[in-house]
């Protein structure tokens, strides 16, 4: 069934578009003095396996050849008179090669010359040519239409009024930006991003002039300026000038890293143009597969789940010791122990020997922190209450298995005696030492805290009773530092909603941004613990700020770290160890808890924070 462009924009959801037909056919043979759009009709079968290409990469929207398929371009090649069957033939070319994988948008770009009142062209006339275009390319199939690399906010008016009138198919409209962020007639994202949605335009983005980190900043301004999807669709860099051609030099994974910033900035549309080809795509692609869940939870608050008849939830201060605590209302205290890299779980152990000895009451279980292979949670966790006796938090995240996978695992967590769970989404595997791993992300963990409510109340996924019900502590992950902390709160609120009972936050180092935060949620009366980290030195101090998402280090503590460090190793560790004690101190009448690192497994230094 082919999918459908209006539904791909109104879902919600992230998706990839397909990097450039040009540079691919120019690295086919075909060069600058080739009509590319003549290519539809000549050279069928090489376009048509270039898209194919791209649907292999994994695009779900494929553009039509015919950027400069209009009546003037083509007219510089004797073709003008083709217009209507050079887009006609490009659609069918682009959904053939789609095979129902894909949607297809017919591509329009500037006609290449000045329209009024800068240039001889009226309005009018663009509007025909335009017109003719559109024309084509709906006798061809198209789900609907991308406005591409326009400088002139007129003249896109002209194109989407020309396609409005032959046409009520979706419209992605997209502006070009040079390095000072603006157009090349100086108007802002700010602006035309306004205009374009008042014009009705149904995606609004900018593509191609510059490289990704012109087009993100430029997304950070569009999001602000309109509710419509935004699409990033940047070259593969600046060109470089090679003998004499122009070379596009970022690689895939350059791209990749910064399709991920344009997602987290807010882009719903993602893909590249000049020097992008399938292999960008399909580094963007298998990003995007990574960080967006397959299936969208479905958000159920837990005021509507029942349990079936003659099933009670047990109440939070039976389920464990930890439960107990925060019902309670009373200070609870964990240490962040990460499991090991090979199968020995002796020093594991010990050190949580240790914290039992200190009286921590619990021990946090990573679960493949930073997307790295250690021994599992779940056996990790088990170990450590059997053999030592203490109760631990596991982390679980919902990157490496789908919901049936991660329904057995909970189930049978639950059997071992497990009872604390904190549920996150995950770390994308690009970010570890295994760039070939790929990711399940099959729901994210509003999905999973959903699951484990319905468990507690006695039913699986389906609504099927199961039996005597789970007895988990649900915790959910919270980012106070968070770069768009309006979407933070917001997936926050359907965590609660979703059934979670306490959360642990990213570590703060600013108890400024904690106070802030804590007042934002406040309606949401649930149980905040805070991390706490350690800085064992500047070097960790500036990895966290700069390389590890979500963690925000203010500049006055970095440079404490600073100066502690030329003092000496000991100098900056003690610094680090003094940093952790005042947030612990100053947080602790503000939060009803406290988990705190033990970097690089120095437990002496995690219990150094308790005092």
């Amino acid at each position: 069934m082919p999918i459908n462009l209006r539904d791909l924009l109104a879902d919600g959801k992230v998706h990839v578009l397909d990097g450039a037909m040009g540079t691919m056919l120019y690295s086919k043979g075909f060069y600058l003095n080739v009509c590319y759009d003549e290519l539809n009709l000549k050279q069928a079968k090489l376009v048509q396996e270039v898209h194919e290409a791209y649907v292999r990469a994994g695009a779900e929207i494929l553009e039509t050849n015919t950027f400069g398929a209009n009546p003037v371009k083509l007219s510089s090649y004797g073709l003008a008179d083709d217009t209507e069957k050079i887009n006609q033939a490009a659609a069918e070319l682009a959904r053939r090669a789609a095979a129902g994988q894909a949607s297809v948008a017919g591509a329009i770009g500037p006609l290449g010359v000045r329209i009024e009142p800068f240039g001889p062209t009226s309005r009018e006339e663009a509007f025909a040519h335009f017109q003719r275009q559109a024309r084509g390319l709906v006798a061809g199939g198209v789900d609907g239409f991308i406005l591409e690399t326009f400088s002139d906010l007129d003249e896109i008016h002209e194109a989407l009024r020309a396609v409005r009138s032959v046409s009520d198919l979706p419209v992605i409209a997209q502006m070009t930006v040079g390095d000072d962020g603006l157009t090349h007639y100086g108007t802002g994202p700010e602006t035309f991003a306004k205009q374009l949605t008042d014009w009705g335009a149904d995606a609004v983005g900018v593509n191609c002039s510059v490289g990704p980190a012109g087009v993100l900043e430029a997304v950070e301004k569009l999001v602000k300026a309109t509710d419509r999807p935004i699409s990033a669709v940047p070259n593969a860099g600046l060109p470089k000038d090679v003998g004499d051609r122009k070379i596009y030099l970022a690689s895939p994974e350059y791209m990749a890293s910064y399709a991920r910033r344009m997602i987290e900035a807010g882009a719903r549309l993602v893909g590249g143009c000049c020097g992008t080809t399938p292999e960008h795509i399909k580094k963007i692609r298998d990003y995007v597969a990574s960080v967006v869940p397959r299936h969208q939870p479905a958000v159920v608050s837990r005021e509507t789940i029942k349990s079936p008849a003659g099933v009670e939830e047990v109440p939070l201060a039976a389920r464990s010791c930890w439960g107990a605590k925060l019902a309670r209302g009373e200070l609870v205290t964990s240490v962040e122990i990460v499991p090991p890299k090979g199968v020995d779980p002796a020093p594991m152990l010990e050190q949580c020997r240790a914290l039992k000895a200190a009286g921590v009451d619990a021990v946090n279980v990573p679960d493949g922190p930073r997307a790295q292979s250690r021994m599992g949670v779940l056996p990790s966790a088990i170990l450590i209450e059997r053999e030592v006796g203490i109760e631990t938090v596991i982390h679980y995240c919902c990157r490496d298995r789908n919901l049936l996978g991660m329904l057995s695992d909970i189930l049978g967590a639950h059997a071992a005696g497990l009872r604390n769970i904190l549920i996150i989404t995950g770390d994308p595997p690009k970010m570890g030492p295994y760039p070939e791993a790929t990711a399940v992300f099959d729901i994210d963990s509003i999905g999973l805290t959903n699951l484990v409510y319905r468990l507690n109340h006695g039913l699986d996924p389906g609504n099927n009773p199961i039996g005597a019900p789970t007895k988990w502590a649900i915790g959910v992950g919270v980012n106070p530092g968070a770069v768009d902390l309006d979407r933070e709160l917001s997936r926050f609120r359907w965590k609660v909603d979703a059934g979670a009972e306490f959360a642990v936050t990213q570590p703060v180092f600013d108890v400024r941004q904690l106070e802030s935060f804590l007042k934002r949620v406040e309606a949401y009366r649930i149980p905040i613990v805070a991390g706490i980290w350690p800085l064992m030195s500047l070097r960790n101090a500036e990895f966290l700020a700069n390389e590890v998402p979500g963690v925000v280090v203010p500049a006055e503590v970095l440079e404490r770290m600073r100066k502690a460090q030329d003092k000496g190793k000991e100098a900056a560790l003690a610094e680090g160890v003094k940093i952790a004690r005042e947030m612990f101190e100053q947080v602790k009448g503000t939060v009803q808890g406290v988990q705190v690192s033990a970097p690089f497994g120095r437990v002496e230094v995690a219990l150094q924070v308790f005092g």
